[in-house]
């Protein structure tokens, strides 16, 4: 998720099994419907978890096992789905998910050369037909630094940077990834996005329009390729004080961490569960 002075300085690396999933893919053209509502196509045999941090499942005390992605997947089983590929990397801006060089690249459980999009549509077209869902959460590492929660500024370059996330998932993230999907003319699998709790709510109330204004416009990016889970309602909505945000996520520790906790993962995995259907 968000890149901060504290989030990374108890990271130890791990070492991975280079897998080579990173040759070049040749960016393929889609065109999206408008419309909103979008019938699912439910689970497969493979889940593909794509994003930030929160995908990757980090928590400050080394904790990285009991993410969403790993809680979704549990509920998946249900469903048939075998086998989850957890892209996730923290620090990944949409920038980096395009072009490479997310900051904590060595961090990855599913190891892979190469940018997260380039990977993600390997994947799907390594297993064409057979995933089901794909879920993304981006964005974060694009905005929230603009957010000083010292003085809780909003910097400059924000409606910039806001441009910028819209113009990459519309224009390159989201159809490259609902291309990929498509097999025959069909739609094969489920691209499921989230929407951004608010760590600083408590902090700096009168930002929480910002973020539900970031929110809004994750919401219409998406549309016409997919659907959004609302994780900001899910983690109490616009109302202050939030009492969860000390529970849901690691703000009020130690750690003064913006990631979720166990207790919030789980409330993320029960939106996607809830959003989706299954």
């Amino acid at each position: 998720m968000l890149k901060n002075a504290y989030v990374f300085r108890f990271i130890l690396a791990p070492l991975f099994l280079v897998v080579f999933l990173g040759f070049s893919v040749a960016p393929v053209a889609f065109a999206a419907s408008n419309g909103r509502h979008t019938k699912l196509v439910g689970p497969k045999k493979y889940y593909l978890a794509l994003g930030d941090s929160l995908a990757f499942g980090y928590q400050p005390d080394l904790n990285w096992d009991h993410g969403y992605v790993d809680d979704f997947f549990s509920n998946l089983k249900g469903y048939g789905v075998k086998d989850v590929a957890n892209m996730g990397c923290p620090g990944e801006t949409s920038n980096t998910f395009i072009n490479g060089g997310c900051p904590y690249s060595y961090l990855r459980k599913f190891p892979y050369v190469g940018p997260q999009l380039s990977a993600a549509v390997t994947y799907l077209q390594l297993f064409a037909g057979q995933v089901s869902p794909v879920t993304l959460d981006i964005g974060a590492n694009d905005l929230l630094p603009d957010i000083n929660p010292n003085n809780c500024s909003v910097s400059s370059s924000f409606n910039t940077d806001l441009q910028t996330l819209d113009k990459n998932l519309t224009q390159i993230i989201l159809p490259q990834l609902k291309a990929a999907l498509t097999v025959h003319g069909q739609v094969t699998g489920d691209l499921v996005m989230m929407n951004y709790y608010d760590p600083y709510q408590n902090i700096c109330p009168q930002d929480v329009p910002l973020v539900q204004m970031i929110n809004q416009h994750l919401a219409n990016d998406v549309s016409g390729f997919g659907i959004i889970v609302d994780v900001f309602s899910a983690f109490g909505g616009p109302g202050v004080p939030n009492k969860h945000i000390c529970s849901y996520t690691w703000m009020c520790s130690f750690f003064n961490d913006i990631h979720a906790t166990t207790k919030g993962y789980k409330v993320i995995a029960n939106t996607f569960e809830q959003g989706t259907g299954y």
